[in-house]
């Protein structure tokens, strides 16, 4: 890509991919293959590249994925404490059952940085593809949460309502996900032949839709809980050609990898720094689309 970039207000969101392995076997996994060898792994080259991306854009979000972030406690903390509270920071996990930590241990992790990070977003899916840590752990967690569940396949579409009913007692936002491997442009804003999207309508009230060029969330409501149904494409970056006749690549994540070097796309191309230090701006094309979301 060697178009001059442009991105939203504020920065593309910083993923960092975290330099541990999850030893989880999720079947829609992208990431699984990059964990094969863990070997050129680096927390040192991670925290010099989020130093770097701080350095150009001191307002970004920040999310930690994997791999399993809450599988080293010791290195995930060095890695939010490189990071300034001007940043909005997110971690996404399955807060498991693990040996290495207690319960307890995970909870004061999450006491001691419930001013560092923005939210938890975990993963509880319909189909239970690793071991999971209690409902009421989950439920102590100090910092915002969120409950990511991933409708794969063959879901067991009759059981949307006693899964939202078992997080009711906790008052956890729900976002269910399309397979993001399977999403592409022309099935991103389709409702018609979207069987998720029908199956929720049937069992919750439907509030609103809103999306952006990348990625859109159905919005929904049960019982006072609030829960989107998201979609988003398999990749971060889309090249346009804006009102002023120049063709950017428009980025909307940026990646740092697990041996520190930092990407543009989900693709593997590589970021170039010096140019990114010059990106163009414009204000983040999320939209209400339909309805009335008053969440």
């Amino acid at each position: 890509m060697s178009n001059p970039y442009k991105t939203r207000e504020g920065g593309a969101t910083v993923t960092v991919f975290v330099p541990y392995d999850c030893n989880n076997h999720c079947p829609f996994c992208i990431n699984k293959k990059e964990y094969a060898d863990c070997s050129g792994f680096s927390l040192d080259a991670i925290l010099r590249s989020i130093h770097t991306m701080d350095e150009i854009t001191p307002r970004c979000d920040f999310v930690f994925t994997g791999g399993e972030p809450l599988a080293d406690l010791g290195s995930l903390q060095k890695m939010l404490d490189a990071i300034p509270n001007t940043h909005r920071i997110f971690i996404n996990t399955t807060f498991p059952v693990q040996q290495k930590y207690s319960a307890d241990e995970m909870i004061a992790f999450t006491e001691r940085n419930r001013d560092k990070i923005t939210c938890i977003n975990i993963s509880r899916h319909l189909v239970k593809y690793v071991e999971e840590s209690p409902d009421e752990v989950v439920g102590r967690i100090a910092c915002p949460t969120r409950i990511n569940c991933v409708l794969y396949k063959n879901y067991p579409a009759q059981k949307l309502t006693d899964y939202v009913e078992r997080f009711l007692p906790y008052r956890i936002p729900i976002q269910f996900r399309y397979d993001y491997t399977e999403t592409t442009p022309e099935n991103l804003y389709e409702e018609e032949h979207d069987k998720i999207l029908q199956d929720l309508k049937k069992q919750f009230t439907y509030k609103g839709l809103d999306g952006c060029r990348m990625r859109n969330g159905f919005h929904f409501e049960y019982k006072g809980l609030h829960m989107t149904y998201h979609k988003t494409l398999p990749y971060s970056t889309i090249v346009e050609t804006g009102d002023d006749g120049i063709t950017y690549d428009i980025l909307y994540d940026i990646l740092i990898k697990q041996n520190g070097e930092i990407h543009s796309d989900w693709t593997g191309v590589k970021l170039d720094v010096e140019k990114y230090r010059h990106v163009t701006y414009e204000p983040y094309d999320l939209r209400v689309l339909d309805g009335t979301i008053d969440f």
